[in-house]
């Protein structure tokens, strides 16, 4: 006869009681009434949670590593930008830094809004570089994150935790879409690569930087194509107009940008130390096609430059600001000179900028001198409207089939034998020192003599539509 369950339960319940000590148990019935103990220790059950809470911990963070010093990018491009011919300097090392620019340093290929995003969310866990090095510190007390917010400053040795869930966070440059014919042709532009900058001979048509109604951009594609072995993505150091061509120069890393960054920005505070010096740190020299010729052959436009709102709002350009004492205003400073005049009215200048400030020289050709490039309808669409069209006898070549380039660019079309030729401004020559040897020496010596860092020459070939224009002003 089968025994009552109650019965059963109050057998076990009295075996349970008198067995072997043991520290714990539980026993367990299944539906059928059949018996299964399991029996466990105080000091193991201790150890297992201590061992699972341990590989929770290593599980749920990804581990960055330690803050260590850099090289002062902008205190290296200023000391290259102003006391380069002192035989010995010293250049400090960045000993702190926040923690938004640590994990974006750390980890290049995360998009900043993501970590931006993390750092909002209060994800980010931060250790202690003192409570690391402590030699009587607890494993319960190692473990013990703090969070940290994106303008928290780290010291020496702190490491920052971040969600391991970022390592499933999917690439955006392996979704940009770009094809292998864009990529050959995008690499075909570089005209100098070394560790520290990538020298680029931009074509027209291609924005340099994204915006409102811009589907690619240069340092987007420049992100997809031109990283080569590094795992950052090159970053613009100054800007060329959609329309400009020439040389455009990028950092490969942060610190080279940084240090660019500061050398442009360096030579634009001091543009009046430079008047009438042949040899400077940075040298840039444009081309451009003018309208009309410039009274005197050579000079110096130095006239400040403000915005101005149009069309409503819709839009602004950039104008002479008679007073300079405005808030808004910048000083800009030109040099010129007359390479060579046609008898159709047009003249070459070679233009150098000793400041870098937006349509600099297209305002100072337009408005100080009074010759506007030819193609910009910005500044100088009254002078284009009056100026009659080349008559270009044979055109035979002019409607030939072209060989498309990706992106929907055409460096054929544009000249002045056409009905509306493009922008006739190219960036053709730039110097500046070399970055990369400067960031060798500063890592590989405490005091560092800069006097004997090399310059750097960079040229850049006319695109077609100019050097047909350049062949019939010479005709």
């Amino acid at each position: 006869m089968t025994e009552p369950i109650f019965l059963r339960l109050i057998k076990l319940r009295s075996l349970a009681s008198s067995s072997s000590p043991r520290v714990g148990g539980t026993i367990r019935l299944s539906r059928y009434g059949s018996r299964h103990t399991r029996y466990y220790s105080s000091s193991g059950i201790h150890d297992s949670l201590d061992e699972v809470k341990g590989q929770r911990k290593d599980a749920k963070w990804l581990t960055l590593r330690p803050f260590t010093a850099t090289v002062n990018g902008a205190e290296l491009g200023k000391v290259l930008s102003n006391h380069r011919s002192e035989a010995k300097c010293k250049v400090g090392a960045t000993s702190t830094t926040t923690a938004l620019k640590w994990v974006l340093r750390c980890c290049p290929e995360l998009p900043r809004s993501l970590v931006q995003k993390l750092f909002r969310l209060r994800q980010v866990r931060r250790e202690s570089a003192a409570v690391e090095n402590n030699a009587i510190e607890t494993q319960e007390h190692k473990h013990r994150l703090k969070r940290v917010t994106a303008k928290d400053t780290l010291n020496l040795g702190d490491r920052i935790f971040l969600p391991v869930s970022v390592k499933e966070t999917p690439q955006e440059k392996h979704e940009s879409g770009i094809t292998a014919a864009e990529v050959n042709f995008i690499q075909s532009l570089v005209l100098h690569k070394d560790p520290a900058i990538l020298v680029l001979n931009k074509p027209p048509g291609m924005p340099v930087q994204g915006g409102i109604r811009i589907c690619q951009s240069l340092d987007e594609v420049a992100a997809a194509c031109l990283t080569y072995e590094y795992s950052e993505s090159p970053r613009l150091v100054h800007r060329l107009d959609k329309d400009c061509t020439g040389i455009l120069v990028m950092g490969r890393t942060q610190t080279s940008a940084t240090v660019l960054h500061s050398i442009f920005r360096e030579k634009t505070f001091k543009a009046s130390d430079d008047v009438g010096k042949k040899k400077r740190i940075l040298q840039r020299r444009y081309l451009a096609l003018v309208i009309g010729c410039p009274r005197r052959p050579m000079g110096l436009v130095s006239a400040s430059l403000g915005k101005v709102v149009v069309d409503n709002g819709k839009s602004d350009r950039i104008t002479i600001v008679d007073d300079s004492s405005e808030l808004s205003s910048q000083h800009a400073i030109t040099e010129y000179r007359v390479i060579a005049s046609s008898s159709h009215g047009y003249s070459w200048l070679e233009l150098s900028p000793l400041t870098g400030r937006k349509h600099q020289l297209r305002v100072h050709c337009a408005e100080v001198l009074g010759t506007p490039i030819v193609g910009d309808y910005k500044y100088g669409w009254q002078a284009h409207r009056r100026w009659p069209h080349f008559d270009m006898p044979d055109q035979e070549d002019s409607n030939e089939d072209e060989e498309a380039l990706p992106f929907g660019l055409n460096m054929n079309k544009g000249s002045i034998s056409e009905k509306h030729p493009r922008l006739h401004l190219h960036c053709k020559h730039i110097v500046l020192p070399n970055v990369s040897q400067a960031l060798r020496d500063v890592q590989s010596s405490s005091t560092h003599d800069l006097g004997n860092v090399e310059s750097l020459e960079f040229v850049a070939p006319l695109p077609p539509f100019m050097q047909r224009s350049w062949h019939l002003t010479k005709s």
